[in-house]
């Protein structure tokens, strides 16, 4: 997953403009390899970001893709 080139944008963005920590992305895409749910969702459902965060993210996300 991580040698597609927007997702490494994605964590980029995550880590750059919302300050989410190398952990906490570890966390969640542990459960996005378990098949959990998209990683935004996963990040809000475990409190790793707000509401506001999250729609930050699909804001950025619908730009990109």
């Amino acid at each position: 997953m991580s040698e597609n080139p927007k997702y490494r944008q994605l964590l980029h963005f995550l880590k750059e403009e919302l300050k989410l920590s190398s952990e906490s992305l570890v966390i969640a895409e542990r459960s996005v390899e378990q098949d959990r749910g998209p990683l935004p969702m996963i990040l809000w459902q475990y409190g790793l970001v707000t509401l506001e965060q999250l729609d930050r993210i699909y804001d950025w996300l619908e730009q990109v893709y």
